[in-house]
């Protein structure tokens, strides 16, 4: 969780140099696509992931969702933006529960509901709502449902195949969008953060995918609350960005939502 905000967060320095978040977006896959490739041992038997409709719906989902964490955080605090893209975890939990059956409970959904009111607090709806906030809260239903997606999958298909696959199939995707906004020139730090928002993102989606195949949906999602800590710190170490307090109090809320939903699934 700690390397997806790494990437994130050198994506949001890219973005404030004036880089589109869709290139941003682009070079993250095609870039951790072009050096990862030679380490995932493919073989011809894998080539029937490309015939699998969720393995694209999924790149797709992961596709979106960086599109629109990136543009949040054009303008967004990085805690801000990661607290209002926390009501994934809600939706993977709902989602999980229709279509993969998997059991719920009341203590549980109760502890989602108090992640979701910290949601409120953080995103104000109707008093500090922004666009930037909307397009978190859009990267949070994407990831949602990328992380459903994830576990459907993950016991047909290798954690690194499924990564290569997310990874390919999204630059493809995104490969218009991104080369229609290509900077007009691109300095020797500026690629040094292309290449550490790919890779970070890259690392950290990986063991999302490691962990998703030995456990369930419902227990892999609290985790993601995890990026809480580190987005408030990195966000003050990089930017010097401190939440509100009603935004602190939201992050406090959603944190302590998750981790005790984290200790109740480990029980």
């Amino acid at each position: 969780m700690t390397c997806i905000v790494i990437g994130d967060t050198a994506g949001k320095i890219l973005t404030q140099q004036g880089v589109s978040p869709l290139f941003v977006a682009w070079t993250r896959f095609a870039l951790a696509g072009l050096v990862l490739l030679p380490f995932m041992g493919l073989q011809a038997d894998d080539l029937r992931a490309v015939r699998d409709p969720l393995v694209w719906l999924r790149a797709l989902l992961i596709a979106g969702g960086i599109v629109c964490i990136l543009t949040s955080l054009r303008t967004e605090p990085v805690a801000n933006a990661f607290g209002a893209m926390f009501i994934n975890p809600i939706v993977a939990f709902g989602l999980a529960a229709v279509f993969l059956k998997e059991r719920v409970t009341v203590t549980r959904s109760v502890l989602l509901i108090a992640g979701f009111i910290g949601v409120l607090l953080v995103v104000k709806p109707g008093f500090g709502f922004t666009p930037g906030l909307g397009f978190a809260l859009s990267a949070g239903l994407l990831y949602g449902a990328f992380l459903t997606t994830t576990r459907a999958v993950a016991q047909k298909y290798r954690p690194r195949l499924l990564l290569i696959s997310q990874l390919l199939i999204g630059s493809v995707l995104l490969a218009p969008m991104g080369l229609s906004v290509l900077p007009t020139a691109i300095s020797l730090p500026m690629f040094g953060f292309i290449l550490l928002s790919a890779l970070a993102s890259a690392a950290g989606n990986l063991l999302v995918v490691m962990a998703s195949k030995t456990s369930p949906n419902t227990t892999i999602a609290p985790l993601i609350y995890l990026q809480l800590i580190s987005a408030t710190a990195i966000g003050y170490m990089v930017f010097g960005d401190w939440p509100d307090p009603i935004s602190f109090l939201g992050l406090s809320v959603i944190f302590a939502a998750g981790m005790s939903s984290l200790a109740l699934s480990r029980r």
